[in-house]
Order: C-alpha cells, then sequence, then structure tokens
C-alpha cells in the first residue's frame, strides 16, 4: 500500500511541477515579399497597334513561383505586374488563395494574344478562375486596369526580360 502511495505522490508532484512550467509562445515573424523587376510589358491594341499601357513586371516561371505568384502581398502599384510563363500552351486555372487585394487576370495564348480575362478576382477567394481556351502566359494586375485600358481577345502583349535568367 505504501509503494501505492508514494508511485501516486511522485506522479502527482511531476504532473504539478509540469503544470506549472512556465509556457512559451511561438512567435513566427514573416518577411514582406517585395517586387522584383525582371522585365518591361506592353499592351498592344491589336487594331491599330497603338501601346495601351507599359508595365514593369515580375516573372513567374518556375514551379515555386507559379505557385505563389502574388500570395502574401498587401498591394501592387498600378505600373506593376507579375508575368506567369508556362513551357506549355494549355487551358489554365488560377484562384486567389492566400492573394490580399484583387485582380485582373488576363490569359494569353502563345502568339502573345489576350485569350481571356477574368476582371475582379476577389481577395482570399478559392473560387477556380479559368481560361477561355488554352494559353501559355498568364498576367496578373491590378483589378480595373482592364477595364480602364479597354482590353479585348485579340489584343497583344510584348515583354522584354531585364533580369539575367
Amino acid at each position: 500500500m505504501r509503494r501505492i502511495w508514494v508511485s501516486i505522490t511522485i506522479i502527482s508532484a511531476l504532473f504539478f511541477f509540469n503544470s506549472c512550467k512556465e509556457k512559451t509562445e511561438t512567435t513566427i515573424l514573416t518577411k514582406e515579399v517585395s517586387f522584383i523587376k525582371e522585365g518591361e510589358l506592353k499592351l498592344i491594341k491589336s487594331e491599330n497597334d497603338s501601346i495601351l499601357a507599359q508595365l514593369d513586371i515580375e516573372i513567374a516561371d518556375d514551379a515555386y513561383q507559379t505557385e505563389t505568384g502574388l500570395m502574401y502581398r498587401k498591394s501592387m502599384p498600378v505600373n506593376q505586374g507579375m508575368l506567369f510563363i508556362f513551357k506549355d500552351e494549355l487551358f489554365r486555372s488560377f484562384f486567389m488563395k492566400n492573394t490580399e487585394f484583387s485582380l485582373d487576370i488576363i490569359y494569353i495564348n502563345s502568339q502573345k494574344e489576350i485569350e481571356s480575362i477574368q476582371e475582379n478576382a476577389q481577395p482570399f477567394n478559392q473560387k477556380s478562375l479559368p481560361s477561355n481556351g488554352p494559353v501559355q502566359y498568364v498576367l496578373e494586375v491590378n483589378a480595373g486596369l482592364s477595364k480602364q485600358w479597354s482590353l479585348k481577345k485579340g489584343d497583344r502583349v510584348e515583354w522584354t526580360r531585364t533580369d539575367l535568367k
């Protein structure tokens, strides 16, 4: 009987001392994601070859960059965009998971012509936003800009890379 009481006393003491330990909080610090200019892009009206807009672009062309895109960013200036470059031309679909501001998603075919536009994609919405046809490139800009520029299917894009890739 004495052994049982000794065991109970030891277990109780361990429980008491463990429950009195100072609890520490874990803080996860995240670094603000900054824009890195990797190129310049022109949006061109197909009917008259006029330049509708010029943007500094960040380029997403590997698996990690295309998966994260503009996630975890607070905003983007109107003269900037992100261009996704894929190796092949396929139907594509984007969503707004972990994206904190509204975007226009411009789907571009392999001839660098606009195939379709998903306007005003809402922050954090995980609804699939598909292209209307096969595309090889996708341009993300602030919501409302494609309407402001009067972009239409068939308008073109041209870009140059300024990074060393």
